[in-house]
């Protein structure tokens, strides 16, 4: 079947909704004959009856009614291509849909993301906050381009790249007294421990550290996200498990005490092993990659020597 004039779905469309062919005419700068002629050659590619006339007015029959919406669907997508190119004419270079946890949207990516928006304003950022487990089916499901999540994860359709390690702190309210220099899992119990939402990858991690090192004596508090934690504890409503990334820059908000045995996670960036490279694609991937970069070049924060003695 030879392939679809654009001019007579468009003649069609203005017949249509203008319900005249003198009004489309006018409409497409062409003669009423020249219209006549386009549908006549639409409905003779199709062997049926598009339009009828009613008195003095074009109405569209039930077949022309539903060519018609499929014509302004493929209208749509021809704007849509007008403007993709345009786009590129105009030094567009792509889009990157890019998902990630929110301790590293809020702590590790401003910078990141401010240096790709200046140096590569052509590219389109779409960012969403979503847990661990919501980002890898969104890149398996190609949903997402890229996204920084928290190992373990293993899904053969992905490719990981490990990025850096994040050690794990207590935090409590700045007030607490007799607070030790380290906590174990036994000290955590003596407290009312505040934990992330359990459908994120933090919950799974303190839980079970928790449960390998010591027995559990009270049921964490599950929630929601690292920044809430942060306010419930500065509130005193308890102690929380988080990042130390999350405290680095306002420790003295509160007691923030290391781990004993330490507990650390990974952030790892993923993609689809298919995914076709593109260059937004890559420019962005190479930008997350400097993650790691950063992170080398922090401060380690120093872990209290093994005499001390409890605060």
């Amino acid at each position: 079947m030879r392939g679809l004039n654009l001019d007579q779905l468009r003649a069609l469309l203005e017949v249509v909704e203008h319900g005249s062919f003198s009004a489309a005419a006018r409409r497409l700068h062409l003669t009423q004959p020249a219209v006549s002629l386009q549908i006549r050659e639409l409905e003779r590619r199709f062997g049926l009856q598009l339009v009828e006339r009613l008195g003095k007015q074009a109405h569209a029959t039930v077949p022309g009614r539903e060519l018609v919406e499929a014509a302004q669907r493929i209208f749509r997508e021809c704007d849509q291509i007008d403007a993709t190119m345009r786009r590129f004419r105009e030094g567009w270079i792509g889009r990157v849909r890019l998902s990630m946890t929110l301790t590293s949207m809020v702590y590790r990516l401003p910078p990141i993301l401010r240096k790709i928006r200046l140096d590569h304003p052509g590219i389109d950022l779409v960012i969403t906050n979503t847990p661990t487990p919501t980002s890898v089916d969104n890149v398996i499901h190609n949903r997402i381009d890229l996204a920084l999540v928290n190992l373990p994860v293993q899904k053969k359709q992905l490719r990981m790249t490990t990025l850096c390690a994040e050690e794990m702190v207590a935090i409590f309210p700045a007030g607490s007294r007799n607070i030790p220099r380290e906590i174990t899992p036994g000290e955590v119990g003596r407290h009312n421990l505040l934990v992330e939402q359990q459908t994120s990858a933090a919950y799974a991690l303190v839980l079970g550290w928790l449960k390998e090192h010591g027995p559990r004596t009270r049921e964490p508090m599950p929630l929601g996200t690292v920044e809430a934690l942060k306010s419930a504890v500065a509130s005193n409503l308890g102690m929380a498990i988080v990042p130390e990334v999350a405290v680095a820059t306002h420790r003295s908000d509160f007691i923030v005490r290391p781990l004993k045995p330490a507990l650390s996670r990974t952030l790892a960036l993923i993609e689809h092993r298919n995914k076709p490279n593109e260059p937004a694609l890559e420019i962005v991937r190479n930008a997350l990659l400097g993650i790691r970069t950063a992170t080398a070049a922090e401060p380690k924060t120093a872990r209290p020597r093994r005499s001390a003695k409890a605060s």
